[in-house]
């Protein structure tokens, strides 16, 4: 009971698969890079309150 040999069409489909699936990989960790570079900016930190009175008289 022994396996037939890999056609040559599936070796040809799996090389296709595996390369399609890095590409889509690195376009994965492209994208999760540049959120992180843009959550951790400083541009992105919410603004700071103000201290002080408010509007209502500092209740």
């Amino acid at each position: 009971m022994s396996f037939r040999e890999e056609h040559e069409l599936h070796r040809r489909r799996f090389g296709r698969n595996l390369g399609l699936g890095l590409v889509l990989a690195g376009f994965v960790a492209l994208v999760f890079g540049l959120t992180v570079a843009k959550v951790t900016s400083e541009d992105f930190a919410l603004p700071k309150a103000e201290t002080g009175t408010t509007e209502t008289g500092g209740y």
